[in-house]
Parts: structure tokens; C-alpha cells; sequence
């Protein structure tokens, strides 16, 4: 199945498909100057999958809308090429790349001061001249309203700046909730009306059933026209739900999605949607998005603190390295999203009625900010913008730009090739390659596209479940014995990756050696003190390959090295074969693949090497090829996978808490993170992870996750295999490359510098 039901279990960041969105975005080179440009006013027209109209700094959901709103904004902070925050964007911070110098620009400074008592001071001061495109002043005001709307206790955006450590959150965020959450919580039957009557009670439950109905039908739908099921109760069980009696309805299978998911609907709508949010299907939503006082809270956040009309401090409880990734919010204008009048810092007043963000939510179709054009427009699939002459990096040399929906790869590369759209994004896969060579006269770069690589913000692995692949059960997974049994695969697997990703992906993917993108600064490089090949030495520490080694010698030496790890977990071998196998383990174990049911997937070819070469060892490995990807991720979730193939996404800080932390001494829990799937119990782990994120010295988190790595690598439950890449495309007949965005990277995409870019 095409779609994934869990991706945001596994998916720990939304991709930017063209890289310009808040804290992301920058500017290098000169600043605009007050001269005159040139424009040109032939329309720059950019291929994109299409729209939800949610084009919102605060509301937006997919990386289509966030593309429309960010062309109209700019953020507080931007970052580099590398990813990493400029703190010193007011007069420009100077930083090397690829050989090359770039000056980055942004809208303010941030100079971030560690207290003794633990306390951190982020003291932000605004540039003085800036102006939103209908030529109103920017002030800190605007900073804040922005911090106190993605703050306030009813806001249900994408943004998770509240959940930082800023002193008084909590004390403000307390005491109110929504009208919605209140009225789920209550049920159905409740009698209690102290916060609503019992008609919005009645109305509430029919709003919300029918469009539970109709996002429960739209799953089933989906099903059905993939194949996948004849009625509701198959769709059901297709999408990871069984249960439901042959004749059930729409409306029983939204009742079991509701019962799975606890009633936490805000996660099942974002994880099990087949088209629509259940929030976009429900009559009336917004009217059940207010704000209902239960008890006392604060007026105001006390660390968020107005020290001039163009700075402030925001004071959090403790460091945290993610921390300065949230803060650097795009600047939204507070005249236009909310209400000046409303607007009183010294008492309290932010631009709105706490707990009623209806001002803000008005405006989710119709962005307005100080980026550098203008949304004209959303009209038969095409946004329309126009330049914003006041941009602070220089106005732009196309004055108007349209994104125009495609929906399909085929209709972006055609748009391409036929002139009807200058740039765009399909998928970089062989069919796309071999139509841009065959335009270009077979080359990826030509007289007629030229296209541009970068790395995947993620990578794609082979995991292993501890809990279940282990000696003695898994109150032993972190002996010895369990981590031999472990690399024993590992070792098995990651000799084949070398063949298998060149099969799959050839020039457009390469192997890494350890669990994390290779977009990362703290990526280990193969220059690095103590790098090693995954997997490499043997159960003595010793190197199991040498530079003169063929492919076959490699297998080979594979196999023998994987064969002295059984034996020290503890495995009979006789003859060169595994007979017996220890209390807890066993002979034969199952990998789960996401391969279509036709092996349509990177790994799977190492995955049938590596059967071959475990059954000359006695181990019979056991493909399980998924036709229903949504099986992978309800069996992980279940605890029932040893082993599968996956990929992670990645996020600009290499911060593993979410993935890899387990916080031993409060029972293995994974603390809402998906090392669940690993289910690694590691102390030292844990603690190195929580040193590295708070820590603000780059050389130190470079080096503490390092350790990290070569922790899990030592624990074997994740083997890295691929880093893929993604490609923009532009004509190359029309778009004059020279004013492109130079040295595009996985952070810093051609949009970064869009008002350079010109039509020849």
C-alpha cells in the first residue's frame, strides 16, 4: 500500500520539499540595497503536488502550505547551509562551504547566556527598519504576539514551542482548555453542564460523529480503490484495525479508530487520514476551538520578557541545544493576524483574548508577512504571488511567481520539458532519471533541464527488536550473549548493502555506516579518528575485511565472522552450522519488509543474499515481503517484528532522545519516543544523550554522539544502509542558473535566495 498509515511514528520531521520554511530559510551575499532593480514580469512558474489551502505560519500542516506561507514571511533566526542558526544575522555571519565563503543575513541577533542556577538567558534584539509588505514597521510586538499564539493553551497547530522549557508555561497554559477536548473528555452522556449547555453538547457530538464518519469512509474508499478490500470491515483490517463485524459501517469503524487511539483524536486524525483532517470534515470546528477556564492560571508567560521595542529575553529553566530551533518563529505581522487594540505588554494583553485564537484562524488562507512576495491569490490550482519590493534582502528580480499544482511526477517533469512549468520536484526515481536523460541527450544536467542533488533529510536502516532477538530472554538483551546473536545478523546484512543499494538506486543513493543522515554535522566522516565500516570486525575486534578483498571474499569472510558471533552467543556449530540454539533464541527468525509483495523495496535484495548465506550457516531467515505497509507499524507497535526494513527522517539537530532514549530507571519506558521498537536499556546511553542536548559546544555534541552511535552499533539493533538523495529540477531553456541559489543543500534549498532568481 502506497500509503503509510504510521509515518509519523517513524518520521520524526515533516520534509521541506524546496527548503524555505521558519528557522530554515536565510540569506547570503549582499543585502538589498535602495537602487531600483530590474524586474522581470513574466511569471516564474514552480511545479508542485497540490494545495490544502492551509497557508498559514501558525496552521499549516503539509510541506506544500508551508512553502506558500514561507514566501510570504521571514523568522526570527535563519540557518546555514549546514543547518546550523545564525545567531548574528543583523550585521551577517560569514561561514565557509564547499570552499566558499557565504554571508548569512537575518532579521535579528541572539546572543544565548548559561546561567550558574541552570538557567538560560535568550536575548533576541530586532533589526530597526523592517517593515511587513504593506509597509507597516516591525517591532518586537510582533515577536511576541507570535510567541503567545503558538503559547496559548487552545492552540493546536504544528508548532511545539510551548513544550519547551520556558518559565511559566505551565503556570500560563493551566487552568483552560478547549471546548472540544473538554466536551470528548466528557463523552457522549454526560449530564454535567457546568461549562456548556446541553445543546452545545447535542450539536457537538453531531458534528463530530458525521465527520468521523466521513474520515472513517474516506480510509475505506482508499482501500477499496487500491484493491485492498470490498467493504468496510476489510478496509478495516487492512488499514491495521480488525475486529469489526462483517456488516459494520463507517461509523463503526471511526467508534474503533476513537477506542484504539484513547480518544486522542488530534493524533488519530494526523496519523490515520487517508485525504482530510477530521478537524477539516467537522461542521463548525472552530467553534469548539475556544477556550474554557477550569481553574487558575497566569496572565502572562514570565519567560517571555520585553526588554525594548526591538528586543526581548526569553528565559528557559534549562538548556536544551533543540530548544533554539523552535524560538526562531516566523514573524507574523500583528495588525494583520491579530488586533493592535488587544496589544498592551505592560498589562498583560497580547493581540487576542486568551484561550480565542478565531482572529488567527480567519486568516489561514490569505498569508501576510515581510518575506519577499506578496499572496495575490489561490485560484483553479495555482497560487499567485507578487514581488514585495520592501524585502529586506533586496527586492525581487521576478516580480511575480506562481505555484501551480501538478498531480502527478509525470505532469511536473512534462511541465518541464513541454514549457509550461520552470521548476519543480518529482521523485528521483529510474523513470524520472531516464526521461531527463533522453531530453537532455543523455545527461542528468543539459541544454534542456538542469538538475540538482541533494541528500534526503533521513536515511533508510534494517532494525532488530532486542526484546525479542536475545539469549535468555530479554531481562538479558544487553549481554553479551544477545548483542553476539545481533551482530551476527548485522554483520550478515551489512555486507550485501554495497550491492544492493547500487541495484536499487545506483548513483542516486550511497551506503553510511552509522545510524544517521549524512545531512548531519554530526555525522561521523570516514576522515574521522575511530570511523569504521558498519559491522567490520569480528567477535575478537578484529577487521573482518581487507582492502584487497573481492565482493565474493567479502561474503565470505561475512559468513565466518557471523558464524564465531553465534557461537559466542552461545549457539551449537557443527560442521560450520549452527544445530542448537541457545535458551531464548532460536534457528529461524522473521524480517518485515514493506516491499509492495513484489520486493519493490532497496533492502530487499539484502535481504535474500542474506537468507542464502545464513542457510549455509543453519539459519533460516524468513521474508515476510508486506503488500500493506500499515502491518509493519501496528506490528512494531505491538512488539511481535524481530527484525525490519525502514527509514528514519531526520531533523537540523541531531538531538537521539526521540528515537533512542529509554530511561532505564523508570522501567524501560520510551517517554513518547520509538525506541519502543528497539527497546534498547542502556543507562550510559541515556545519559550521553541527555549531556549532548544540553550541551551549546558543538565539538563536545559532535563527540558525545559518536559515542552514541557506537553504542547502538554495539547494542546491533539498527544497521544503516542507505542515504538516498532528492532532486529539483529547472529549465534549463528558461530560468537563467547563474542567479539560482549557489551550493544547495538538504537545508538551504533554491528558495533560500528566490529573490535572485531571474527568467532569461
Amino acid at each position: 500500500m502506497d500509503k503509510l498509515r504510521k509515518v509519523l511514528a517513524l518520521m520524526l520531521a515533516l520534509a521541506m520539499i524546496f527548503g524555505l520554511a521558519a528557522c530554515t530559510s536565510g540569506g547570503s551575499g549582499e543585502q538589498g540595497g535602495t537602487d531600483e532593480p530590474e524586474t522581470n514580469e513574466t511569471p516564474l512558474v514552480v511545479g508542485y503536488s497540490p494545495f490544502s489551502s492551509k497557508f498559514s505560519p501558525f496552521f499549516s500542516e503539509t510541506a506544500y502550505d508551508q512553502d506558500v506561507y514561507a514566501m510570504t514571511q521571514i523568522s526570527l533566526l535563519n540557518s546555514d547551509r549546514m543547518g546550523a542558526v545564525v545567531e548574528k544575522g543583523i550585521e551577517g555571519t560569514t561561514i565557509p562551504y564547499n570552499g566558499t565563503d557565504y554571508t548569512y543575513y537575518g532579521p535579528a541577533d541572539v546572543e544565548i547566556t548559561q546561567n550558574a542556577d541552570g538557567t538560560v538567558y535568550y536575548d533576541f534584539t530586532l533589526r530597526d527598519d523592517l517593515t511587513f509588505s504593506d509597509g507597516t514597521p516591525i517591532t518586537i510586538d510582533d515577536v511576541i504576539f507570535s510567541y503567545y499564539v503558538l503559547c496559548d493553551p487552545t492552540y493546536d497547530g504544528s508548532s511545539t514551542l510551548f513544550a519547551q522549557p520556558i518559565e511559566g508555561m505551565q503556570e500560563y497554559r493551566s487552568g483552560m482548555d478547549t471546548l472540544f477536548n473538554l466536551l470528548v473528555e466528557a463523552g457522549e452522556d454526560n449530564t454535567d453542564y457546568t461549562f456548556w449547555d446541553e445543546a452545545t453538547q447535542t450539536a457537538f457530538w453531531a458534528d463530530l460523529n458525521q465527520a468521523g464518519e466521513a474520515f472513517a469512509q474516506e480510509i475505506v474508499d482508499y482501500c477499496v480503490d487500491a484493491g485492498y478490500a470490498t467493504n468496510v470491515a476489510e478496509a478495516a483490517s487492512a488499514w491495521g484495525f480488525d475486529g469489526l463485524a462483517e456488516d459494520a459501517t463507517a461509523a463503526d469503524f471511526f467508534a474503533l479508530l476513537c477506542e484504539d487511539y484513547g480518544w486522542d483524536l488530534a493524533s488519530m486524525s494526523s496519523t490515520e487520514s487517508a485525504g482530510s483532517s477530521l478537524f477539516d470534515l467537522m461542521e463548525g470546528y472552530d467553534n469548539y476551538t475556544v477556550g474554557v477556564v477550569t481553574g487558575n492560571s497566569a496572565d502572562h508567560i514570565s519567560g517571555i520578557q520585553k526588554t525594548g521595542d526591538y528586543s526581548m529575553r526569553v528565559v528557559m529553566s534549562q538548556f536544551d541545544a533543540t530548544a533554539i530551533y523552535n524560538l526562531g518563529v516566523s514573524i507574523a505581522p500583528l495588525h494583520y493576524y491579530g488586533d493592535p487594540a488587544q496589544f498592551d505588554y505592560d498589562n498583560n494583553q497580547f493581540g487576542f483574548p486568551k484561550g480565542d485564537l478565531s482572529l488567527v484562524r480567519a486568516k489561514t488562507t490569505q498569508p501576510m508577512g515581510a518575506g519577499p512576495y506578496k499572496f495575490i491569490k489561490f485560484e483553479n490550482g495555482v497560487v499567485y504571488f507578487e514581488a514585495n519590493e520592501s524585502y529586506y534582502l533586496g527586492a525581487p528580480k521576478t516580480k511575480y511567481v506562481n505555484f501551480q499544482e501538478c498531480m502527478s511526477d509525470d505532469d511536473k517533469l512534462n511541465g518541464v520539458i513541454t514549457g509550461t512549468i520552470d521548476i519543480t520536484d518529482p521523485s528521483f526515481s529510474t523513470d524520472v532519471i531516464d526521461a531527463i536523460e533522453q531530453a537532455n541527450g543523455g545527461e542528468l544536467s543539459g541544454a534542456k533541464i538542469e538538475t540538482n542533488t541533494v541528500d534526503n533529510l533521513g536515511y533508510g536502516y534494517i532494525g532488530i527488536s532486542a526484546d525479542i532477538m536475545n539469549v535468555g530472554g530479554k531481562e538479558n538483551k544487553a549481554s553479551d550473549a544477545s548483542k553476539a546473536l545481533r551482530k551476527a545478523f548485522g554483520t550478515i546484512f551489512s555486507v550485501y548493502r554495497d550491492v544492493a543499494v547500487d541495484s536499487y538506486y545506483g548513483d542516486r543513493a550511497t551506503v553510511i555506516n552509522y545510524p544517521i543522515s549524512n545531512t548531519s554535522w554530526a555525522a561521523p566522516q570516514s576522515t574521522d579518528d575511530g570511523y569504521k565500516l558498519a559491522f567490520s570486525v569480528d567477535v575478537d575486534g578484529n577487521d573482518i575485511y581487507t582492502s584487497d578483498m573481492s565482493a565474493e571474499d567479502k561474503y565470505e569472510a561475512a559468513k565466518q565472522a557471523a558464524l564465531g558471533f553465534f557461537e559466542a552467543a552461545g549457539y551449537t556449530v557443527e560442521d560450520g552450522k549452527c544445530v542448537a540454539a541457545p535458551e531464548g533464541a532460536a534457528l529461524e527468525y522473521e524480517v518485515w519488509i514493506p516491499a509492495d509483495g513484489t520486493g519493490d523495496h532497496p533492502s530487499f535484495m539484502i535481504l535474500t543474499e542474506s537468507r542464502d548465506a545464513l542457510a549455509e550457516l543453519g539459519i533460516n531467515l524468513v521474508i515476510r515481503d508486506l503488500s500493506n505497509s500499515s502491518d509493519l507499524w501496528t506490528g512494531l507497535e505491538a512488539g511481535s517484528v524481530p527484525m525490519w526494513c525502514a527509514a528514519w527522517g531526520a531533523t537540523a539537530d541531531p538531538d537521539m532522545y526521540q528515537i533512542y532514549y529509554a530511561d532505564v530507571e523508570g522501567g524501560g519506558a520510551h517517554a513518547g519516543g520509538s525506541n519502543y521498537m528497539y527497546d534498547i536499556a542502556d543507562a550510559d546511553l541515556d545519559q550521553m544523550i541527555l549531556d549532548a542536548r544540553m550541551s551549546a559546544d558543538q565539538t563536545y555534541r559532535k563527540a558525545m554522539y559518536k559515542a552514541c552511535l557506537d553504542t547502538i552499533i554495539d547494542w546491533a539493533v539498527e544497521i544503516p544502509v542507505y542515504q538516498r538523495q532528492n532532486a529539483i529540477i529547472f529549465s534549463a531553456e528558461r530560468v537563467n542558473l547563474d542567479t539560482v541559489t549557489p551550493d544547495i543543500t538538504t537545508f538551504y534549498g533554491w528558495m533560500s535566495e528566490i529573490q535572485n532568481t531571474e527568467l532569461k
